[in-house]
């Protein structure tokens, strides 16, 4: 996983709708990087629900919210239309994007998320582990 005050590696990425994203595009923002094992499961749903429901919050405090899995861009569009989800969801098949932040963990990747905190220099400020959520 990235250490604190890290830059953030640039990536880019399909959103639900098929657009593509760097985080680069999010330069000048606070930016939510989250990363979670799957659409639709328990846990994945409530994170994802809890982040929606508290996205006008985020906003106003002019933080972006991205969550990337490795679920493909359909996936990610049902799992957006079925509970109304007001933030970006990125798809990252190949996890490309999922390994270069070193949050991947083959045995444990159904029960964990990571949740990276970007300044708006890109900078890492804040990792919190699954764990401890």
């Amino acid at each position: 996983m990235l250490e604190l005050g890290i830059k953030a590696p640039d990536f880019e990425l399909p959103d639900q709708n098929g657009e593509m994203h760097k985080l680069s595009d999010y330069a000048g923002k606070k930016v939510i990087l989250y990363f979670y094992p799957k659409d639709n499961t328990p846990g994945c749903t409530k994170q994802a629900c809890g982040f929606s429901e508290r996205y006008p919050q985020f906003t106003e405090k002019g933080a972006v919210i991205l969550g990337v899995s490795k679920d493909s861009v359909a996936s990610h569009k049902r799992f957006e239309e079925k509970y109304g989800l007001a933030f970006t969801l990125l798809a990252d098949p190949e996890r490309k994007v999922i390994e270069a932040y070193d949050v991947w963990k083959e045995k444990l990747w159904k029960r964990t998320a990571d949740y990276l905190y970007f300044n708006i220099s890109g900078i890492c400020y804040e990792i919190i582990p699954y764990s401890s959520i």
